[in-house]
């Protein structure tokens, strides 16, 4: 199976001053920092593109727009499932004090948890008070599958990815520990930010080596990298597919890193006015996002 090869190499979301309408498009600047550029009020430019990001032969075209809103590289409608792996890195099952899986812990989330850079992560009612729910912050690399995949062999794993992004899957532990499944703890509404570039798969050779962190209020709170993961992306995407298709638009969020906040003493949580940066390497940059206690005053994410 050949890879998938787009003509975009990093791909923004987002509505443009010239239009008010919602465009896809590539940053102009090719190294710049887009969701921390965004945070800081600069102005970003992008080179529109022209069709979906899931056709091979959509095009990056001359035409240059500016950045009013920067959404989520994938629209919650294109986002076929959101399958999500727990307990994926060594360190992090250590800090837990829990033996690592013999197979990969699987959860869901509906497309109904997903939010944007710069939305707020809201924290529900049924989540609070903050101190006895403990919303958590999770960085991780999660990976778009571009083209139905079945059965897929290992070896082969990589062709099937269109591109990679960054996902904050918070996490409210007293729900989570309350159950044995997972899927309620971490599928409330407006709570999943992505984003902000989907990196094309192509750019990112090798997903196993990549560094990610989270910052909270300034502060380095996880500084892992994905060589740490228990199951690698090729053997999280083999596994997965085995007599199941992922469907183009499935997104895969492959674990976090040791740094947590449920197992730190005291435990630490996210709370109202909170700002939890998420950063991923190779040109996916900041995923930056406030924290909003459901029932208080909005609030935003400038750095």
């Amino acid at each position: 199976m050949a890879p998938i090869r787009t003509q975009w190499t990093r791909l923004i979301r987002f509505v443009a001053v010239e239009t008010s309408q919602v465009h896809i498009g590539q940053p102009v600047d090719p190294q710049l920092d887009i969701g921390l550029a965004v945070a800081n009020n600069e102005q970003v430019f992008a080179h529109e593109i022209l069709g979906s990001p899931f056709d091979p032969a959509a095009q990056v075209t001359g035409t240059t727009l500016s950045v009013k809103t920067l959404l989520s590289p994938l629209s919650r409608g294109q986002i076929n499932l959101a399958r999500c792996l727990g307990l994926n890195y060594a360190d992090h099952a250590a800090e837990a004090k829990l033996d690592k899986p013999n197979a990969p812990i699987l959860f869901y989330k509906p497309p109904t948890a997903i939010i944007g850079p710069n939305a707020p992560i809201n924290i529900p009612k049924a989540a609070q008070p903050v101190s006895k729910h403990i919303p958590d912050y999770e960085v991780e690399l999660t990976v778009v599958i571009g083209k139905a995949a079945k059965d897929v062999p290992e070896e082969e794993a990589l062709d099937y990815v269109l591109g990679y992004t960054a996902a904050n899957d918070v996490s409210f532990r007293f729900h989570q520990m309350n159950v044995s499944q997972w899927d309620f703890s971490k599928g409330f509404d407006n709570t999943t930010p992505i984003g902000p570039c989907l990196v094309a798969s192509f750019a990112i050779p090798d997903p196993q080596s990549l560094s990610l962190k989270t910052t909270v209020n300034g502060k380095v709170l996880q500084d892992g990298t994905t060589a740490d993961q228990i199951f690698s992306v090729k053997q999280t995407i083999a596994f997965l597919s085995q007599g199941t298709t992922l469907e183009p638009g499935t997104i895969i969020l492959t674990g976090t890193p040791k740094g947590v906040g449920f197992v730190r003493k005291p435990p630490l949580f996210l709370k109202h006015g909170d700002i939890v940066r998420i950063w991923i390497d190779s040109g996916i940059g900041s995923l930056i996002n406030p924290v909003l206690e459901e029932g208080k005053a909005s609030i935003s994410a400038s750095l």
